[in-house]
């Protein structure tokens, strides 16, 4: 069964913005760490944001000042609010979600979503 769905995921071009979603399927999935990573073609996955239940908020280098990380419990989302895209943001966005620590490839991950694409045009 699927765990966690992401959508929202596009084309779009230089400067534009996009929202990510994560819905779980059922509460137990949304754990203590949820993270977004995304992987583009040919590199590694790497780590773009993670929020912790206690609303500690980490952000890659990349992304700061652009992207806002953010959850709702009783909705059982999490969310990705991508501001001033620009092409190498573009990679398939993926969706986790953990009990512990994390790393910043993704070991410690309980559960991934499918991925949703986001594609940056220049």
């Amino acid at each position: 069964q699927v765990q966690l769905v992401e959508s929202g995921g596009g084309l779009v071009q230089a400067g534009g913005s996009l929202r990510l979603s994560c819905i779980a399927s059922e509460s137990r999935y949304m754990l203590a760490i949820m993270a977004w990573y995304r992987q583009a073609p040919g590199k590694q996955r790497e780590l773009v944001a993670q929020l912790t239940r206690r609303d500690i908020i980490n952000y890659a280098n990349s992304v700061k000042g652009r992207f806002t990380i953010s959850r709702d419990n009783a909705r059982k989302a999490l969310y990705l609010q991508m501001n001033n895209l620009q092409p190498e943001d573009t990679a398939v966005y993926y969706c986790a979600s953990a009990a512990d620590l994390i790393t910043p490839t993704g070991e410690g991950v309980d559960y991934w979503g499918q991925g949703t694409q986001v594609t940056v045009s220049s």
